[in-house]
């Protein structure tokens, strides 16, 4: 395991609209930790976060004893192991791996899928609708499970909400139209409460891009 100098507080490097980096910001800001937070600009990487994570993606926390996550499901589960007063590890349906395999048919297949969508250039074509398409069993049944209580595993949001919801999001916004034409209203539903929350505001909030030697700046901001 990688570790740093240590600190007083834990540190996180981080891009606001950056769905990993988003799902990251989501778990320290309701479990109540607090840290230092560095807004990085991803065309200009500052060399401590590159020292500390030479692989170069955010989100990268430091902890006070200088470990290194690197990870942004890694860091979910670091900081709500530590304070979870919402209960996001333990939903009212299913169980723990029962979360964490639906976050992997996130990361995996989904994602695989939403940046082909996205970004068909990227991958040699010039339309990203076949992949788009792809993705629709899968959304399907996300809303199979919003139909049947208000969050994904019940009826209070839950770690499987809160580190799926910001690729869902991505997804939508890449063509909002067709997104919001499909038969998806729970999903639609799901994601909308989600964006109009007072937790989506606090995490989202804008900060200038850090530079070596700037003040700290806290997160998550005051409520």
């Amino acid at each position: 395991m990688v570790t740093v100098t240590a600190s007083s507080r834990p540190t996180l490097y981080s891009f606001r609209r950056c769905p990993y980096a988003m799902r990251a910001r989501l778990a320290i800001a309701i479990s109540g930790l607090g840290c230092e937070l560095r807004e990085v600009v991803l065309r200009d990487k500052p060399d401590a976060m590159l020292q500390a994570s030479p692989k170069g993606t955010v989100p990268v926390l430091i902890d006070i004893d200088g470990t290194v996550v690197d990870q942004s499901l890694d860091i979910m589960l670091w900081a709500l192991g530590q304070s979870d007063p919402e209960g996001w590890l333990t939903p009212q349906q299913g169980d723990l791996p029962a979360m964490l395999n639906l976050i992997a048919q996130c990361d995996g297949p989904f994602k695989d899928k939403l940046d082909r969508y996205k970004y068909p250039q990227r991958y040699g074509a010039q339309s990203g609708a076949d992949q788009r398409d792809q993705t629709v069993p899968w959304l399907l049944e996300l809303e199979q499970r919003l139909q049947a209580g208000t969050w994904l595993c019940g009826k209070k949001r839950s770690l499987a909400d809160m580190a799926i919801v910001p690729f869902v999001r991505q997804f939508a916004h890449t063509d909002i139209a067709w997104f919001d034409a499909q038969p998806w209203p729970s999903l639609r539903r799901w994601l909308a409460d989600w964006q109009a929350s007072a937790l989506f505001a606090r995490i989202m909030h804008k900060y200038p891009a850090w530079q070596e030697g700037d003040p700290p700046v806290l997160f998550p901001p005051a409520a």
